[in-house]
């Protein structure tokens, strides 16, 4: 299916722009920017599910099913929030010039809901929302390089 005319070389291609394929010089290559952002990606979703799972079974286990469950709707919109927002952040400069603010629509929504239905807790909600946030701490300190103390 790849005629030769879809086949140009990526140095054919870099001397084909208008400019000579200077812009590239001064950026760093998309590819390897974009799979640090995937990875990075992944890494924070996979810590936060992590998180979500035993900080849900520890509720459960000491408090309440209810108030657990009341965590996990949390947690819940919270994966949901930051798959938005990385969403949101990869679009950034291909499409968007500037980051949105209609993730921030599903917390609130959240929130609300909460507010008005009795069998929910706001308290648990919000901070099972923030365990994405845990996520990112944890991902941190994962990535900190420390100077060694073997002076």
């Amino acid at each position: 299916m790849n005629s030769p005319e879809n086949s140009i070389q990526p140095a054919q291609a870099e001397a084909s722009t208008p400019s000579g394929g200077a812009e590239n010089e001064l950026l760093p290559e998309p590819n390897a920017s974009m799979q640090e952002f995937y990875q990075l990606q992944q890494d924070l979703l996979k810590v936060s599910l992590l998180l979500t799972a035993i900080i849900f079974v520890s509720v459960w286990i000491f408090y309440s099913l209810n108030i657990a469950l009341n965590y996990l709707i949390g947690a819940c919109t919270g994966v949901v929030y930051l798959k938005m927002l990385a969403r949101n952040v990869e679009q950034l400069g291909r499409q968007k010039k500037r980051i949105g603010k209609t993730q921030l629509a599903v917390f609130i929504g959240l929130i609300i809901l909460a507010s008005q239905w009795n069998q929910l807790q706001i308290l648990p909600i919000f901070l099972g929302f923030l365990t994405y946030k845990a996520a990112i701490i944890v991902y941190m300190f994962r990535t900190l390089d420390l100077p060694s103390s073997s002076n």
